[in-house]
Order: structure tokens, then sequence, then C-alpha cells
């Protein structure tokens, strides 16, 4: 059987106590939790939270339920509701020795008061700062800086607000916490100043030791060496001078990896190894092979002085340079000396929009070490003309170890060591090479091929055409006897560019047959 007393409605009260213990329930995890009640409650009511009179009410319930005067409370919070419900749980707390009840009294009194200019009301004031006070002194550690200062702000506010009453603009009735947050806040605002400019100074004064210190390592930094270990070389060193202005963090942007860093130096391989390859593509030209691979011996890293390989167009000087440059394992930066000129290759001034380094520092940037090959492929057909710089003349400074060693970039605006770059030109004619160049070059003459050495070439000439056209060569087999026959019948020697293009006749005629079938 149910009870009939199940069915009846709430009443007003009972409607606003649940509300409030709803919500206080719900506000376990919020930041004010872990205050002393009192505090708890002037900081709710400093942020008109409208909550606080209905969790409020709901405490006083769970407490001290039956006092009919929290209806009225509720019903009108002002300061003569809530100073009469007050004295009840004052008494209460006597009464039924609960002391809880005179906590819940002082909060009462902090959120019904208003501003303290009825002197009736001064003893109920003051009543409530002694309880902020003594529970500000209580305040636990653990909480945060933001709430601590507003809680601040509140027990210091609510203290002055007797003698600074009249400062606050507001009207009779305005709630005396929210008058106590407003003036506490103004009270510290110069102070809060003063604390941020003594950390202000302290900050910068900590960017000044900072600075300092720096200042001092990049001294001590600057005056040692820095330690290069064997087989390397430092190519770029860098000092505050020529690191200056934001021009210079653009240019060194692609050569970051080189700046103040030990760069290795590639060792050299087996000589005999290197012959024997070289010997097996080139035989036609071992007089050439003997004599540049001699300036090799006795070298723990690659390196060899100026190389010019002289001879009729076609015989195989710049694939010979390139297969040199493979088999040693160095980089290549190839220059087309016909369209080059002097200015873009010693690099330019910083002072334009196009300021470069040199080339020889871009191709060490480009390989990661500092004894990279610049091939200057038909130096004979360079630009004489002076407008933007010859090449001949720019070539000087970066031949001679000396000058090499110590070459002005005209970019970074400082001086990089270029003394491990090896050189090879080609040309076909030296009659218009100024002898200044032509005294910095080792020379040697490059011979064509003769009809006896097509055997030996053609491995090298299928390699070289599968390789620029992607394929790998062990799915190609080799020229047939009837197809090198072929060959043979129109290559009689001299050209291997000519020998190069017979055979890619050859092998389209192949492709074609196959695709047919």
């Amino acid at each position: 059987m149910v009870d009939d007393l199940d069915d009846l409605p709430l009443s007003d009260l009972d409607e606003n106590l649940i509300e409030g213990a709803a919500e206080d329930s719900a506000s376990g995890e919020q930041d004010t939790a872990g205050l002393p009640r009192v505090l708890r409650y002037a900081v709710l009511a400093s942020r008109a939270d409208q909550s606080v009179y209905h969790r409020l009410a709901a405490e006083i319930e769970t407490v001290c339920p039956g006092i009919a005067m929290t209806a009225t409370w509720i019903d009108t919070p002002d300061a003569a509701s809530g100073c009469a419900l007050a004295v009840e749980l004052d008494h209460r707390a006597v009464r039924e020795d609960k002391s809880e009840c005179r906590s819940l009294a002082d909060c009462v009194r902090l959120i019904s008061l208003a501003l303290p200019r009825d002197r009736a009301l001064g003893e109920e004031h003051r009543r409530v700062a002694g309880a902020l006070a003594a529970a500000f002194r209580k305040l636990p550690q653990s909480i945060s800086f933001k709430l601590a200062a507003e809680v601040e702000a509140v027990v210091y506010g609510w203290a002055a607000l007797p003698v600074c009453a009249h400062e606050v603009v507001g009207a009779f009735q305005t709630p005396a916490i929210l008058a106590a947050a407003m003036l506490g806040a103004r009270m510290a605002r110069r102070r809060i100043t003063e604390a941020e400019e003594k950390a202000f100074a302290r900050s910068r004064e900590r960017l000044r030791e900072a600075d300092e210190r720096k200042a001092a390592r990049s001294d001590i930094d600057a005056a040692m060496p820095l330690p290069v270990p064997d087989g390397h070389v430092v190519v770029v060193r860098t000092d505050p001078v020529t690191m200056a202005g934001h021009k210079f963090k653009e240019i060194i942007t692609p050569l970051k990896a080189l700046i103040d860093v030990p760069l290795p130096l590639i060792k050299t391989p087996p000589l005999a190894e290197v012959r024997c390859q070289l010997m097996a593509e080139f035989g036609y030209a071992a007089d050439v092979v003997d004599f540049v691979l001699s300036d090799l011996v006795g070298r723990p890293t690659v390196g060899f002085r100026p190389l010019l390989m002289v001879g009729p167009p076609g015989g195989g000087k710049t694939r010979f340079a390139q297969r040199l440059q493979q088999l040693l394992g160095i980089g290549l930066w190839r220059t087309d000396s016909s369209g080059a000129d002097g200015a873009a290759f010693s690099g330019t001034d910083r002072r334009w929009s196009t300021a470069q380094p040199c080339h020889p520092l871009l191709a060490i940037a480009r390989a990661g070490h500092a004894n990279v090959l610049i091939l200057l492929d038909e130096i004979d057909k360079a630009a004489i003309g002076r407008d933007h710089g010859r090449l001949f003349d720019c070539l000087l400074g970066f031949l001679e170890i000396d000058s090499a060693r110590q070459y002005p970039d005209p970019a970074l605006q400082t001086t990089v060591d270029l003394r491990h770059v090896c050189y090879v030109a080609t040309a076909n004619f030296i009659d218009n090479l100024p002898s200044p160049l032509l005294d910095r070059f080792r020379q040697v003459d490059f011979p064509k091929p003769t009809e006896a050495d097509l055997q030996a070439l053609l491995p090298a000439v299928v390699t070289d055409i599968l390789r620029d056209q992607g394929l790998d060569q062990r799915w190609i087999d080799g020229l047939s006897p009837a197809e090198t026959s072929a060959i043979a019948q129109h290559w009689r020697g001299g050209s291997v560019r000519r020998l190069r293009r017979l055979v890619e006749i050859v092998l389209r005629q192949r492709d074609g047959q196959a695709s047919r079938h």
C-alpha cells in the first residue's frame, strides 16, 4: 500500500533546498571545494553566484532542520531576514552545542549584509570580518595563487568597508560582499603593479646576465681553435662580424651543414682497382689514365692538381672525368664553360639581391665533403667579354693552393678553405686560353679511340645508355655479333658520341623487332 503522503506536492522551500543540495554536491570538484566554509561562500558570492542562497539553505536544513526563518530568508534574502536567521542559528549553537551553527550564521550574515552605512549593523559586519580573518589564517597552502589572491581581496576588502564604503560606487542596498571584492582588488592594484615591475626588472637582469655569459662563452669559443679530427677540414669559419645582418641568415640557409663544422675528406681508394676499371673502358687513353692517377699516389685522401685534358671533340674527355669521379667516390659539380661567367662562378656580393656563394662552396655543401671535383667542360668556349667577369680570370684564385686556402667569398664576406677541391677541365684547343690559366693546369692530350678499341668501348657505352634510360643492365642481353658487326661497319674510330648514337639505333631496332613478335 502506498502512503498518500508520497503524492503531496513539494513546497517552494523544499524545492529550493533540494536544488541547493544538488548544486552544492555538483560543485565538489570546483576550485573552492577545499576552502573553509565562510571563505567558500565569500568567494562564490563575490562572483555573483546566485546559487549560494540555495546551497547555504540546504546546509542549514541539514545541520539544523526545521528552522522556519530559513524559508523567509530564501524568499527575501536581505539584511533583516538574514540577521534574524543568523541570531537563531547562534541560539541553536548554544542550546544544541553545535559549533557548526555559528559558522552557518556567519555565512548568512556574509551574503545578506549590504554596505555598512547603517550603524546598527556595525557589530554584524565586525562579526563577519573576524570570521573571515580567522578562516584566512587557516587558508590551505595547496590552493592556486589565483584563488588565494581572490580570497585575500575579499577578506581585506571586507575589513576596510567600514571606513572606505564611500569609495565604492553603489546603491544603499549593494551587497557588502560584492563591494568588499571590488575594494580589495583596488587596494592591491599598486602593490600588484610594483610586484610586476620587480618581476620584469629581475627578468631583464637575468636576460642581461645570460647575454653576458653567452658573449663570454662566444669569446672563449672564438679564441679556442675548433677541434678538427684527422681526415677532416673546416671549410667555413664564421665570426660575429661576418654573421651580422639578416641577409647573412638567408645566404647560409643552404650552407648550414658546413658552417663551423669539420667536413670529411674522402679517402683515396685502391688505385690499382681504379686503374683496372679505367683501362677496361678507356684502353685507348692508357697514358691519360696513368698520368692522372700518378698524382694520387701516396695521398691518404683524394686530391690532385688541376688537370686539363685537350683533344678533339667526341673523344670521351667528359665521360672520362665523370667515371674518374665515380670511381674515386667524390662529388661532382659540372660547369658548362660556354654559358658560365666569372661573376656567378666566383660568387656575388652580399649587397645584391642575387647574392650567392661561389660554386665550389655550393659543390661542397651539396656533396657533404670537402674534396669534390669541379668539371669545367669545354673551357676553351668560355666567353672572353668582361661585362660579367671572365671565367678565365676568376679561376686563378681557385687553382692556386695558397689563395684557395683563404678564398674571400663575396657572399659570406669571410675567407673559406677550398684547397681540397679538385679541378678537371676539358678543351678541344688551347690557343685562346690565357697563359696564366694554362700555367696552373697539368695538361695531357686525350686521344680519340680507334676501330681496334670498339670491343672495349661497347659495354661501357651500352651501360651508359641503359643508366640514362633508367634500365637495369641485368635485364638486357649484350650486343650480338651481328649487331656488333653492323656497328663496326659504320664506325671506324673517332667520336665516342657518334658511337653512342649508333648503339642507340641498334637497341631501338632490337626493341622494335621484339614488340612485333
